[in-house]
């Protein structure tokens, strides 16, 4: 969606400002606190550095926003949302702050998380715990990371997927109207699934029908996203009951036998009824954001668990909160939308920079408003948006090769810098109105292979013709990495794992590296950016320019060897562009599903050396001293009930196909890679590159010490060769 106005408030609004003192403007804000639980202390007492111990603080937040504000009109349908006595829109949102109990003894560092459909990762991820947090529970701090550092920990409900009431992080938002109380009514399109092994008897509705009668809807069904949808006659589905709330298939189950199973995608297209205003997702963000680091009260006088203390705030996700994050900066909510912080309160944000206050105090003097988050820490959000600030939005659906294609997410801009997109003739870019009103933050666009082939995450960094981007120069304040050879996913940090995953319903093992070791040293380096100036890991990520960035066809060309027993096949997400409508400008979906225009957009993959590890971007020890091949991308496994060969990729997996341990073995199997003893010496040999390839990493600045060691103990530990 590109219908974003401008935040010029041009000179009729300035005649107004002479009033401000008499009658002060409406603005968004977080108007009660809601504390429910004080545990304190938190994590079983457990005692955390110079931080000492913790707490865990629950509870919710209710917000209001000015639908007539210019910042907020972007937020689709907020003209149809009910209105308070205020003239506002209200909403409700869940939020949970781990903190230290001594204040003083912290960082002043928020990580404020965006859950991950209502889940926290954060811990999971920063501190491999092993039980992550939830809005009933701390969890567990494994190992302590965060907390070691003194980072306060916030979540941040955003996502209409969770309602409140239960363990995840849900929100309240409003049904948009008409103006007469009315339903609003138009179509809207799911997509169910089915891998083998599942067969359920009905599939949800994200919204109600507006109307039983069947002749309004239709229902097909393909295996692959490249055949031809087939239509289900209507006599062999129904919903299940008034409600109009799911569906079933009157035949069976879906992905049954006789059904088009076990492999199957279903789409159903159906007019449905009364749209949430899903797009408050980004106030909330924004409101909670603020009012932590500004406020000293709610309304209600309940007082800011945070008031006073804040100096940086930054955002962690994971996956689908980062593409929210593109959108919430994209559509310049990284403005608080008050003009200024508590009266009589100069901004010295503590960290002995007097400079940068100056800097930041004159860059205030030139800005509409202030800024929210100082810095953003995006993993595996490829270059895309969300599906949220759209009329029947559906936030928890994500792009992959094989899934959910039709939806809005994949859409120009991609990029951070303003471009002119040749195929539309639209000029824009994610950093464009944050950049007029100076209230960027400081980026790190962090991705795995899987983003490239399952998501076309190469129009991140080059244009719509396929050009590197010039990214030192035009996006000096965001940084882009690639963690080579890894798969989209999250879990605790397995170092050095000697066998993969499971291969479920993928064709292969599947990869077990996760990102964890990287992204603890990147915050660092984001922090450190952000505090002090000092300028983070260059950018390193596959180019053109270098030849690391390829098609994934021929295979000859990407790199990747031809191993017994693995398919490859290039398949990958193109660059299509859809039609969805004359209003899909305004977030209004009228051509369901949308026709496919074309697909002018070249996607580009990372290059393998003769293992098929990538060559470029940030490379484990794992990678760098390999005892397999590592791939972001999978295909999904063949399955003989399958009424048409499959030939999709496995969504977010990858692989873990391990080498020959010995040179006889190797080509008795006919296998092109060097075995475990080709490679390596000795067991004294392979600690010794794997030591050597973790010090360089921490000399770089991508990995901390205790991980260092931790790979230094793992090889010592490993049978290699």
């Amino acid at each position: 969606m590109s219908g974003r106005i401008s935040l010029e408030l041009g000179a009729a609004a300035l005649l107004g400002t002479s009033l401000l003192a008499l009658a002060p403007a409406a603005e968004a804000r977080v108007t009660q606190m809601t504390i429910t639980t004080v545990e304190s202390p938190t994590f079983g007492g457990q005692s955390f550095g110079a931080a000492g111990q913790y707490e865990r603080i629950e509870g919710t937040i209710t917000g209001e926003v000015d639908p007539d504000n210019p910042r907020n009109a972007v937020i689709v349908d907020i003209e149809h949302a009910p209105r308070n006595a205020n003239g506002m829109v209200s909403y409700s949102a869940d939020f949970q702050i781990l903190r230290p109990i001594d204040l003083s003894k912290g960082n002043h560092r928020v990580v404020f998380e965006l859950p991950n459909r209502g889940t926290p990762l954060v811990l999971l991820t920063l501190n491999d715990s092993p039980q992550t947090n939830n809005t009933q529970s701390a969890g567990n701090p494994g190992n302590g990371f965060l907390m070691n550092q003194g980072f306060t920990i916030v979540e941040g409900a955003w996502d209409t997927t969770n309602g409140q009431g239960g363990r995840a992080f849900g929100v309240t938002f409003p049904v948009a109207r008409n103006k007469d109380g009315s339903s609003i009514t138009g179509p809207a399109t799911e997509e169910f699934v089915i891998d083998k092994n599942a067969e359920p008897a009905s599939e949800p509705l994200t919204y109600a029908a507006a109307s039983a009668d069947k002749s309004k809807a239709f229902l097909t069904v393909r295996e692959n996203y490249g055949d031809a949808p087939q239509l289900v006659p209507s006599a062999g589905w129904d919903y299940t009951d008034a409600t109009l709330k799911a569906i079933k298939l009157n035949a069976g189950n879906f992905g049954a036998p006789g059904t088009f199973g076990p492999t199957a995608l279903y789409e159903f297209t159906y007019v449905a009824k009364d749209p949430i205003v899903a797009g408050l997702g980004f106030a909330s963000v924004r409101d909670l954001a603020t009012f932590l680091r500004d406020a000293k009260s709610d309304d209600n006088n309940t007082a800011n668990p945070l008031a006073g203390d804040v100096q940086r705030i930054y955002t962690f996700c994971l996956s689908q909160p980062c593409r929210t994050m593109h959108d919430f900066v994209l559509f310049g909510f990284n403005e608080a939308e008050h003009s200024g912080r508590d009266a009589g309160h100069d901004h010295d944000r503590g960290d002995g920079d007097r400079d940068a206050d100056d800097r930041d105090r004159d860059r205030d003097h030139h800005r509409h408003g202030e800024i929210v988050f100082d810095g953003v820490l995006n993993w595996i959000g490829g270059g895309d948006g969300i599906f949220m600030n759209y009329r029947f939005a559906q936030p928890f659906r994500t792009h992959r090769q094989h899934i959910a294609r039709w939806t809005p997410e994949f859409q120009f801009p991609w990029a951070n810098q303003v471009l002119r997109d040749p195929v539309t003739g639209k000029t824009d870019g994610r950093l464009a109105l944050c950049e007029e009103s100076h209230t960027c933050p400081k980026i790190m666009e962090i991705n795995s292979e899987n983003e490239y082939w399952a998501k076309g995450g190469s129009l991140l960094t080059t244009d719509t013709k396929g050009h590197d981007l010039d990214l030192d120069d035009t996006t000096p304040n965001v940084r882009y990495y690639q963690l080579a050879s890894l798969e989209h996913s999250a879990g605790i940090s397995s170092i050095l794992p000697l066998t993969p995953l499971p291969a479920g319903i993928c064709q292969q093992p599947q990869n077990p590296m996760v990102a964890n070791l990287a992204l603890r040293a990147l915050l660092l380096d984001l922090d450190a950016w952000v505090s002090s100036g000092q300028q983070p890991p260059a950018n390193r990520i596959p180019t053109r320019r270098d030849g690391t960035l390829v098609p994934a066809l021929p295979q000859s060309g990407m790199g990747f060897p031809n191993i017994p027993s693995v398919a490859y096949n290039g398949i990958h997400h193109t660059g299509d562009l859809w039609n969805f409508g004359p209003d899909f400008d305004k977030g209004i979906l009228t051509v369901l599903p949308p026709q496919l225009l074309g697909t002018p957009y070249p996607v580009f993959v990372p290059k393998t050396d003769s293992d098929g590890n990538d060559i470029a971007g940030i490379r484990y020890p794992d990678v760098a001293v390999p005892i397999a091949t590592y791939t972001g991308w999978a295909l999904r496994a063949a399955d003989p009930r399958d009424p048409v060969p499959i030939v999709d990729g496995c969504d977010a997996s990858g692989q873990m196909i391990l080498f020959a341990k010995t040179k006889a073995e190797r080509l008795a199997a006919g296998d092109p890679r060097p075995s475990l003893e080709e490679r390596y010496s000795s067991h004294a040999d392979y600690v010794a590159k794997i030591t050597a390839a973790a010090l360089k990493l921490e000399q770089e600045r991508l990995m901390i010490h205790d991980d260092v060691e931790a790979y230094i103990a793992a090889a010592q530990a490993a049978s290699v060769p």
